[in-house]
């Protein structure tokens, strides 16, 4: 899923919406979305090592003849064009990959900025995380125990189904639209009460790299 799809206006939209969720709520949502969350370079391997076993089956029943010592050289080139070529494509990457390995990688990224980041330590403890992996096609809500106790469990898995959906699409809107829900559920369950400190800051991460 490509970071184009969040364009500035929609950057900006989602903005707005966390600005909106801190103001009327006493939740501290934290919003990240992350081109990927692993670096997969052992899917490139295994692509460089693929393409090394074709070229050599090639090179074995092939009718040319290739002298012994361009083999080695063969292989190295292979090797490192399969690296390449699956680091610069999602779709290798993906397809070597199973879904279950790329959602523990998000699972496990989103719990540890849940921590460093602080969302764990606001005074109501109240911090929310919303991480989306592009990449992954996955997304990971995290609250604290602040929020599961205000907002009865149906209608807190129902929001955390349609996140996920959101995050399944890699879509903007689809993110808004989930985002504005949850806004609506924390202000009916978790208002903002009259002392309301702004904790974490309210800008959404957007990170390409």
């Amino acid at each position: 899923m490509s970071p184009a799809r969040f364009d500035a206006a929609a950057r900006d939209a989602l903005t707005a919406c966390v600005k909106e969720i801190e103001k009327t709520t006493a939740a501290e949502l934290v919003l990240i979305v992350r081109a990927r969350s692993g670096s997969y370079r052992h899917a490139d391997y295994l692509f460089g090592v693929i393409l090394v076993f074709v070229g050599l089956v090639f090179l074995l029943y092939s009718p040319y003849n290739f002298h012994p010592n361009w083999v080695l050289i063969d292989v190295i080139l292979l090797f490192l064009l399969g690296i390449f070529l699956s680091s610069r494509s999602n779709a290798i990457r993906r397809l070597l990959t199973r879904e279950k390995f790329r959602a523990g990688v998000v699972r496990t990224y989103a719990a540890a900025m849940f921590y460093e980041a602080g969302i764990a330590n606001t005074k109501g403890e109240t911090g929310m995380l919303v991480y989306v992996s592009l990449f992954e096609r996955h997304l990971e809500l995290i609250a604290d125990r602040g929020v599961l106790k205000a907002i009865p469990p149906l209608q807190w898995n129902q929001q955390i189904f349609a996140l996920h959906q959101a995050g399944r699409a890699g879509d903007s809107d689809r993110l808004l639209k989930a985002l504005r829900d949850l806004s609506a559920l924390l202000a009916e369950h978790l208002p903002a009460s009259g002392e309301n400190p702004n904790e974490l800051p309210d800008v959404p991460q957007f990170e390409w790299k």
